[in-house]
């Protein structure tokens, strides 16, 4: 079967627009039942005034309910590439949604929030495809793990998800496998890797759905243009980013050489001067004080 790859945010929001597929990803990754989902995109706009360029990106806040009847907050980043500026931004977009309220049944109130990052490059320090950094409670005076959860505690902190596409093997065994083995980044069918052939079976009434989606993404023509487009928006603003950055280490390198000559220059003088000063010793100690 061919499907589209997930990691685009046209795609992904495909994919998250189905509530029994929200509940699917969410669940998987969380290893919990999902009861309700209510998945928002929030859209952002990068511009380029000097090149005219407008670039819309796509975050998603999901607000779900657990089988235990426990509401969450859950943010879901997906970035195709390593870039400093979007870390800062992980970073702001994680501060302003601690400081909003979140409506429950009519009600404001502040959710735990949980964080999950789609990560389209490696960590060279972690090999696995999906980690799961998660916080326990340590009483440090009797130095024991605490087993009850305060509610003031979590939703002053979060547990975190972490899916570094690029290492996803084909295993095809948990639940969890099989969510992760649509955002495999092999055995694309075009040069472009937007779409790529499914090989697994679809025994399991989620992956089918999912899988049903991202084949009709990845073989309409209408969507699959909006793949395209997002594409070539992103690798404009990447070849962009580039050349600023080559530019900003030109000047650093240039900046570098300058400040090297200025110091050799003040070592030099700082020798001259010591070399001075011990022609001056040893003319005292000859010939006296004058």
């Amino acid at each position: 079967m061919i499907i589209a790859n997930p990691i685009y945010d046209t795609v992904f929001k495909r994919m998250m627009e189905n509530e029994s597929v929200a509940k699917f990803f969410i669940g998987a990754l969380l290893e919990q039942q999902i009861e309700n989902v209510e998945v928002k995109p929030q859209e952002f706009t990068y511009t380029d005034q000097l090149a005219g360029l407008a670039v819309f990106r796509l975050d998603f806040i999901a607000t779900i309910k657990t089988e235990t009847g426990e509401y969450k907050k859950i943010l879901i980043e997906i970035q195709k590439a390593k870039n400093q500026i979007d870390l800062m931004r992980f970073r702001r977009y994680l501060g302003e949604q601690y400081k909003k309220e979140d409506k429950v049944n009519d009600e404001n109130i502040a959710l735990p929030i949980t964080t999950i990052y789609i990560l389209g490059f490696k960590l060279p320090e972690i090999e696995t495809a999906c980690i799961k950094v998660e916080r326990n409670y340590k009483d440090l005076v009797n130095k024991s793990i605490i087993i009850k959860k305060s509610d003031f505690v979590e939703k002053l902190t979060h547990d975190s998800f972490i899916v570094q596409v690029e290492r996803i093997t084909d295993r095809y065994q948990t639940r969890l496998d099989k969510l992760l083995s649509v955002f495999e980044q092999n055995n694309f069918v075009d040069d472009r890797k937007i779409t790529k052939q499914f090989s697994h079976p679809t025994d399991n009434e989620d992956v089918k759905l999912l899988t049903d989606l991202l084949h009709h993404s990845g073989t309409n023509p209408e969507e699959r243009q909006r793949i395209e487009n997002e594409q070539e928006a992103w690798r404009t603003v990447n070849a962009m980013f580039d050349d600023k950055t080559k530019v900003l280490q030109k000047k650093l390198h240039d900046t570098e050489i300058v400040l090297e000559e200025k110091n050799k220059a003040l070592e030099e003088k700082d020798k001259a001067l010591e070399e001075m000063s011990n022609l001056l010793e040893a003319y005292k100690r000859t010939f006296g004080e004058k």
